[in-house]
């Protein structure tokens, strides 16, 4: 037999084996056939791949990398707010930039650098792998390729856009050296804070120059390339500054790696903590801050990445509207800069802020912010900073959780707002998961009283234990719900005195929250841009993403919202701590909330049409530890009713001024309402003019003032008529800060909002700050400028009991002025 009878041969009797397998097997194919189709697959995509390397030209710069402003409009969509993003580069050349540096940059963003042919398969097949795995968006780009991405093409996170990058990526290092590609990227990069290049960044962090640049302070800048603006130590939340720290070990354990730097030197490194950002400028005012809460919400939101939103070249339409945002900063003027005097009080008038946010309940559409008194004078965005407790402003949400419990105190029946509660001062939470028996306001035992007269007076002793029986796991879950962000520091449900509001979160977020209870449960993220287009359209490659929509998300149901306004419609009542919100002169809805310590003061509240919050602190802007708000403007101490009510009132009453007065359209569900079928009403309609003042009418002369003022008021009985409570005495209350002005006067006594009547109000004590945990000082600055979430370590709490701030604090000199409360007009104290 023949070789070739041989061959045919065996054909043959491998096609008559074949013939004999049944049918399906015969339709899958034989190892000969799937070697050669992956043979001339493989053979195809590597001809693809020469003919694409040989085709693809290296490009011209990207049109992207020419500087280009930022334009910020209002509302409108015409009237400009600032124009940013001129781009901010120094080249330098690879003989300027000390050796120290270029290893600190290799060892944090490409450690094969020197080795590798411009790409790192290995590195991309990882990432791939970790991507795919749910391991979060990996980046498996070279140095080589980031310098192609930066300077040949875009950010955009495409195919189509990474296939180019690698193949020019490739030809790039066969066409220049090593030095080369390393200058290039070190001149294209964004670090943050503006700054474009190594030289811009060693100017805008240390206030050097790249040649001066030293092993610790070089391990930082190139820490800061995988998250420029989030890990900016001076402006980053606690989390970012730990990640940012953790990066720069990371980059100098790399450098020992690769034979850099000694173990010895890098155990000697200290971590460099970088100068103050300096604003930019055209962002005076007001401006820069609202260009920071815009930018905040394009970059956390993964609309735009830092680096492509700060190249510039954006025409970005927010929601501000001119007439809010002015109004905000006139109320902040007129109700509390006025009346500080620096020069005459240095120690307790300097240094004084406001935050704030006011928010459309129906969209979730921010309409104006206030962060600061000026940002050419204070880069920090106050609005957005995540450092100051909110104190009894949570006590809402305590409220929320309860009602949807299903389980009272001590007992099974549902709790509502007519719940009764022991409200003796220092009383052990029974249930709590450490020890804790938190004071009422002045020591003040208030007997037994409802959730609704609770909150009323905010009595700490019984939403303590109306938060533990609700369930603290339940609690932290409804604050996530309404819109409080799970990372924000005092939210533990393993410290009870979460209950009392040892959250720390933004203004920004607190109006959030507020506007869900308006919108009867259903909660918006508060947005801020409302459009997205390109300066120059003809220009440039970046596409233009879209904007998410803005669907609400039920946080509550409608009843049990709807029960928690009607009770913080009370807050603002002659008997409750929101009293000065009474100028108001329409319906309302809100609650104060003041820390221990008098480190900050609040008032959160809303109208059916908006919701607004305004906190108060002190700072120390060197050391940014938080500083006792007792002494300012000359007052004994500072409450959440006294400039924080008074500030939202003004602005509230000026942009509804002349809009149809609206009632709150309320369904609070069963036993929900006041005993026997009458409410207290809060601000009646059509009775004060906006900006009138408010003092009780309804206390016969001679009488002590109503309570009115923080979260912490204490002192008062419950109502006549409602078991028999027993009544604590009361005794004057001191006055809030007013100046005479010719629209000051007193209350007429307001005609009621339909469906509700009102009572003769309860007697209470004067107001002061709620008792927390004590704040400790701040070490690191804790606000970003422009778009960064400001927020340092945080006060941390203590389980247990919470001592009293009246009684621990240091007494004022007997030159001050009673505390300052919310009732203008009322007697001081004997």
């Amino acid at each position: 037999m023949t070789p070739s009878t041989g061959r045919q041969a065996r054909r043959a009797a491998r096609r008559d084996a074949r013939r004999a397998l049944p049918f399906l097997r015969r339709l899958l194919p034989t190892w000969r056939v799937v070697t050669g189709a992956l043979l001339g697959a493989l053979l195809l995509a590597v001809g693809a791949f020469a003919v694409l390397y040989v085709v693809v030209p290296l490009p011209d710069p990207n049109a992207q990398a020419v500087a280009q402003s930022n334009i910020y409009l209002y509302a409108d969509g015409v009237t400009e707010i600032a124009r940013t993003g001129a781009v901010n580069r120094t080249d330098v050349t690879i003989d300027e930039v000390p050796v120290v540096t270029r290893q600190a940059v290799v060892s944090a963003e490409d450690r094969t650098f020197y080795q590798n042919r411009g790409i790192d398969l290995k590195g991309m097949v990882r990432a791939g792998w970790n991507t795919l795995t749910g391991r979060g968006l990996q980046g498996g780009s070279t140095i080589t390729q980031q310098y192609v991405k930066n300077y040949y093409l875009t950010q955009t996170q495409t195919v189509e856009r990474k296939g180019r990058e690698v193949l020019i990526a490739l030809k790039v290092d066969r066409q220049r050296d090593k030095d080369e590609i390393l200058t290039g990227y070190l001149n294209t990069s964004y670090f943050g804070r503006g700054a474009y290049g190594i030289q811009s960044a060693a100017r805008a962090y240390y206030g050097v120059d790249v040649p001066e640049l030293t092993l610790a302070q070089s391990a930082y800048l190139a820490a800061l390339l995988q998250a420029p603006s989030a890990y900016d130590v001076r402006t980053a939340t606690p989390a970012n500054r730990a990640k940012a720290v953790a990066r720069w070990h990371y980059t100098l354990d790399g450098m020992v790696q690769l034979g850099f730097l000694s173990a010895t030197d890098r155990d000697a490194a200290v971590f460099p903590d970088p100068v103050e950002p300096q604003p930019a400028t055209g962002l005076a005012g007001q401006a820069g801050y609202l260009v920071g809460v815009a930018d905040d919400y394009l970059t956390a939101g993964g609309i735009l990445d830092a680096a492509t939103l700060k190249a510039g070249g954006w025409r970005i339409t927010t929601t501000f509207e001119q007439d809010k945002q002015d109004a905000f900063t006139r109320a902040v003027h007129d109700e509390l800069t006025a009346e500080l005097d620096p020069a005459a009080r240095p120690g307790t008038d300097t240094d004084v802020r406001v935050a704030g946010a006011s928010v459309d309940p129906a969209t979730g559409r921010v309409l104006a912010v206030h962060g600061g008194p000026d940002y050419a004078r204070q880069p920090y965005n106050d609005a957005l900073r995540q450092d100051n407790q909110i104190g009894s402003t949570f006590k809402p949400v305590d409220l929320a959780a309860a009602l949807t419990a299903g389980r009272g105190s001590g007992d099974a029946r549902p709790v509502t707002t007519e719940t009764r509660y022991d409200g003796t001062s220092e009383r052990p939470v029974t249930g709590a998961p450490t020890p804790y028996a938190p004071p009422n306001e002045d020591g003040t035992d208030y007997g037994s009283i409802t959730l609704r007269q609770a909150m009323v007076r905010s009595v700490n002793s019984v939403y303590a234990q109306a938060g533990v029986d609700a369930g603290l796991a339940r609690v932290r879950e409804t604050a996530l719900r309404l819109g409080i962000p799970a990372d924000v520091p005092g939210l533990d449900p393993a410290n009870p005195s979460m209950t009392l509001g040892t959250a720390t979160p933004s203004a920004l977020d607190l109006a959030g929250v507020y506007a869900a209870l308006a919108n009867h449960g259903e909660a918006h993220r508060p947005w801020s841009v409302s459009a997205l287009a390109r300066v120059n359209p003809g220009t440039g490659s970046a596409e233009v993403p879209r904007l998410p929509g803005h669907d609400p998300v039920t946080a509550l149901d409608r009843s049990t919202a709807d029960a928690v306004t009607d009770v913080l419609r009370d807050v603002i009542s002659p008997q409750g701590t929101g009293a000065a919100a009474l100028a108001l002169g329409r319906p309302a809805a809100g609650k104060t909330g003041t820390t221990d310590a008098n480190l900050s003061a609040w008032f959160a509240g809303y109208t059916p049409e908006l919701a607004t919050a305004v906190g108060l602190f002190r700072e120390n802007p060197k050391t940014h530890a938080k500083e006792p708000l007792a002494g300012t403007a000359g007052y004994a101490r500072i409450n959440g009713g006294a400039f924080p009510t008074r500030i939202w009132t003004a602005y509230t009453a000026e942009v509804l001024d002349g809009t149809v007065v609206r009632s709150f359209d309320l369904e609070p569900g069963r036993d929900n309402g006041r005993p026997g079928g009458g409410e207290t009403t809060s601000t009646p309609a059509g009775t004060t003019p906006a900006g009138a003042s408010a003092a009780p009418t309804t206390t016969p002369p001679g009488a002590p003032a109503p309570a009115a003022g923080g979260t912490g008021t204490g002192g008062g009985a419950t109502a006549p008529g409602t078991g028999g409570a027993p009544t604590a005495p009361a005794v004057p209350v001191p006055t809030a800060p007013r100046r005479p002005t010719a629209t000051t006067g007193p209350v007429t006594p307001a005609a009621t909002e339909p469906g509700r009547t009102t009572t003769a109000p309860e007697p209470s004590t004067p107001p002061a700050p709620t008792p927390q945990e004590p704040a400790q000082p701040q070490s690191t600055p804790s606000a970003r400028p422009g778009s960064d979430r400001p927020g340092s370590t945080p006060p941390t709490t203590t389980p247990g009991r919470t001592p009293d701030p009246t009684r621990t604090a240091v007494p004022p000199p007997t030159t001050l002025k009673p505390p300052a409360t919310a009732q203008p007009g009322s007697p001081p104290p004997p």
